[in-house]
């Protein structure tokens, strides 16, 4: 079983992973900040639709200031999804504001409501921690999936990503009569090897989301990260595998059940080579990525001493037992892939 050995540091981001977010457009000035939320007056519990409380608070603003934070937050919306075009704000407002009490970050959730259909969306206002911009840096050029974030100062701005989480996959839907199994085992094999490859920790249940698309003859199955905190950081390479959660075991039962042993390995070489043909195809953007990642603090030296350690003994590679950092250690993780 997979343990998390303490709650995770946050790391400001650095001078030289500032740079890499201006080169590609990460990095944009926006009108307000995370410390700007923190302002409310009082706050309410948030219960779903059966009453259960959500662990986050509706924050309230006093009328002096919510009129100027309501517009400000449209404003960043309009960044996020339309290049600062602030037409899209027109028949827009903010319904909510969120705050998680739980979270690492205690990140703010804001809802946006277009008043012409009721349509809705949500987006993340968080502090900037350098191991989730990372995460999400990471996830944009090496999983399946486009990751859209903006950072400025000491805030990151995150869109939502739908879907069903995955605790809630796990307790409603896993015995559905409709449940591919062989499907979604597969994809839990390959979202397993993705988050080992590129050593994103603490992929239980509660930090990624089922995305199901149902086709004209199958259901075919995504599983996405939502939670970044704990890239490169831990030094025990069972963090890194989904597979030693025991919140994920329905997931790696199914798969027990439903794969053998050679199907698994497939499985497993087939994402490993579409790992390595993104690593081809923006070569540039991780390069740069790495550059910045092996000059930068993220993580302990006892956990960068250990994870070296472990990943040695995996892949009988002593290449990982010269790195200095996690930066270092996760290129030789990524050049496994590119091994024949």
């Amino acid at each position: 079983m997979a343990l998390i050995s303490k709650k995770k540091i946050i790391y400001p981001v650095s001078l030289k992973l500032r740079e890499y977010l201006q080169k590609y457009g990460r990095e944009v000035d926006f009108p307000i900040h995370y410390a700007d939320l923190l302002r409310y007056s009082s706050s309410v519990p948030l219960y779903d639709s059966k009453g259960n409380d959500t662990l986050w608070e509706t924050v309230l603003f006093s009328e002096s200031d919510r009129e100027d934070i309501h517009y400000e937050v449209k404003k960043i919306y309009a960044l996020l999804k339309a290049e600062g075009d602030i037409s899209v704000m027109q028949h827009l407002y903010v319904d909510r504001i969120d705050l998680c009490v739980y979270g690492n970050t205690q990140p703010f959730r804001i809802r946006i409501v277009n008043k012409i259909n009721d349509n809705f969306d949500y987006f993340y206002v968080k502090r900037a921690d350098a191991s989730r911009v990372y995460g999400l840096e990471l996830e944009h050029l090496l999983s399946p999936n486009r990751i859209n974030y903006l950072v400025h100062k000491n805030t990151l701005i995150e869109e939502h990503i739908a879907g069903i989480p995955g605790e809630q996959f796990i307790r409603q839907h896993i015995s559905d009569k409709l449940l591919n199994p062989i499907r979604l085992a597969k994809e839990f094999v390959k979202f397993n090897e993705r988050c080992f490859v590129r050593l994103l920790g603490d992929m239980h249940s509660s930090n990624f989301v089922i995305v199901v698309t149902p086709d004209f003859e199958e259901i075919h199955y995504r599983i996405r990260a939502i939670d970044f905190d704990q890239q490169s950081f831990e030094g025990k390479k069972s963090i890194y595998l989904p597979q030693y959660y025991k919140q994920n075991n329905k997931l790696i039962e199914l798969g027990i059940k439903h794969i053998t042993s050679e199907s698994m390995r497939q499985y497993q070489k087939e994402e490993r080579a579409l790992i390595a043909s993104r690593l081809k195809t923006s070569t540039r953007e991780i390069e740069d990525l790495l550059h910045s990642m092996e000059n930068d603090v993220i993580s302990t030296q006892e956990n960068i001493d250990s994870l070296k350690k472990d990943l040695a003994k995996h892949y009988k590679d002593n290449d990982f037992l010269n790195c200095k950092n996690m930066g270092q250690i996760l290129r030789v993780s990524l050049s496994q892939v590119l091994k024949k």
